[in-house]
């Protein structure tokens, strides 16, 4: 009981509660530096976006670059910040931080040999954010494989594809990148008609089916202007193809696109235009007739011997009654 009277009465309570309320309000004022940063984050997101429509640029980029870069802006300030209340918090505590910095310093050193492929990937991950080469929301297709990006970092892209897999790309592997949804859309069709249909009179099928799809109240808001027919692009095997193309909003290609294809075969049987597709005629030859076949020929056979027995026998008949 001594020695743990004495080890109570060496205790110094005043700098143990010193330290423990300099420590509390280090933490709060973390805190609130973190709160304060995420509002003036927000307000700057929002003045941003509104800067960017004023001088004219299309909403859904402006909003889908700025929402991109302001969360990676946050993300890295979140963790400057916590890096900073742990040091000085542990300096509050008694621990020399000097040793640590230069600890530190050497560590970053070995890991940055030893770890080159994320250094490649947070260098790549700077260069697409900073060059708005892809943003979440997008349509894109990376190294062979297209979905939505759905979150972005300084290290990974993460896409996820129209049957709900999701894909993960190192940003360092990122070999081929295609944005569908830059500035602008297009939905390309190749439509193909029978070659007995005058391609003219095709082609004015498909522009009056465009106009009609502008004066549509929703998807019309969404096309850039009038359907593009470059017209007749190749001759097919049992088709004549004619490209043409419709300009819309980002992402909105194939909301469009698949509305115009409805239109336009409803148009194309009111108007008698064919549609050709693939037929194949099948021959059985004559060592393998099908049983239908089998069946005529027998009966026809059998017809041709009662005809001929019918034949014989009224001649029989005749030549008996000329004898008599």
């Amino acid at each position: 009981m001594d020695v743990i009277q004495n080890l109570i009465e060496s205790i110094s309570w005043d700098v143990i509660i010193g330290t423990s309320v300099r420590v509390l309000l280090i933490l709060i004022i973390g805190l609130a530096l973190m709160s304060a940063t995420k509002l003036l984050l927000t307000r700057l997101e929002a003045r941003l976006i509104t800067q960017s429509k004023r001088s004219g640029e299309n909403p859904g980029e402006a909003t889908k670059r700025i929402e991109t870069l302001i969360r990676l802006v946050r993300q890295g300030i979140r963790v400057v910040l916590w890096m900073t209340i742990l040091l000085v918090v542990l300096k509050e505590l008694g621990v020399d931080v000097a040793p640590i910095l230069a600890s530190a310093g050497v560590v970053g050193l070995a890991v940055g040999f030893g770890a080159q492929n994320l250094v490649r990937d947070v260098i790549s991950g700077f260069f697409f954010i900073m060059e708005n080469q892809v943003r979440v929301g997008d349509v894109a297709i990376i190294n062979g494989t297209g979905g939505l990006v759905e979150r972005m970092n300084f290290r990974t892209i993460t896409l996820r594809d129209l049957g709900g897999v999701v894909h993960v790309f190192p940003n360092g592997n990122v070999n081929t990148l295609s944005n569908l949804t830059r500035d602008w859309s297009a939905y390309l069709m190749d439509i193909g008609v029978a070659y007995k249909e005058d391609p003219d009179h095709v082609i004015e099928i498909m522009r009056e089916v465009g106009a009609e799809l502008r004066e549509d109240p929703v998807l019309g808001q969404h096309m850039l202007g009038d359907i593009e027919i470059f017209g007749v692009d190749k001759f097919g095997d049992s088709a004549v193809t004619i490209k043409a193309r419709i300009r819309t909003l980002p992402i909105r290609q194939w909301d469009v696109g698949r509305e115009y294809l409805k239109r336009l075969k409803r148009a194309f049987d009111e108007a008698g235009v064919e549609i050709p597709f693939p037929h194949r005629t099948l021959y059985f030859g004559e060592a393998s007739k099908p049983i239908a076949l089998e069946l005529a020929e027998r009966a026809r056979r059998q017809r041709e011997v009662a005809d001929d027995d019918a034949t014989s026998r009224a001649d029989f008949t005749t030549n008996i009654d000329t004898d008599g």
